[in-house]
């Protein structure tokens, strides 16, 4: 599927576009209230999804725990997502020069101006977010908890 083909396609229709990206390794409670909140911002919700090779560089040589494509399909069936795109780099910038989102979230570990696209969103009117976390959880600590086993 060609993302920028849907993405115009869906801008010619009105659709407010929202992105978010992460490694998204293990899938917990937490991902999915982040996602349904960052749905609720518009009408499409986009995923970047960092490969295996950027999660190695970005988490070290253990991780990612799961192969992108299950990454992918696990995102994939989720409600709030409806499209998710694998990118190679180690922040989605380009992605999001690309789409030029409607609306860019991240978590609430995030301060907005450290968030990588944040100004350029901002200099074509579009809005930048951080959602709160609900869950005192991450698939770090999930991640620690099974080794301590």
């Amino acid at each position: 599927m060609d993302y920028l083909k849907v993405v115009e396609e869906l801008k010619k229709e009105g659709k407010k576009i929202v992105f978010t990206n992460g490694c998204f390794d293990i899938i917990h409670a937490g991902h999915v209230d982040y996602l349904e909140k960052a749905k609720s911002l518009g009408n499409f919700l986009i995923v970047g999804l960092n490969s295996d090779e950027s999660v190695r560089r970005l988490k070290g040589k253990d991780r990612p725990i799961n192969p992108q494509d299950q990454r992918k399909k696990v995102l994939s069936a989720l409600k709030p997502v409806d499209l998710v795109i694998i990118f190679e780099e180690d922040t989605p910038e380009r992605l999001i020069k690309e789409i030029r989102p409607d609306v860019l979230v991240k978590g609430g570990d995030w301060k907005i101006e450290n968030i990588v696209g944040a100004d350029f969103v901002k200099s074509y009117g579009g809005q930048v977010f951080t959602i709160d976390f609900v869950y005192d959880t991450s698939t770090s600590k999930i991640i620690s908890k099974i080794r301590s086993l």
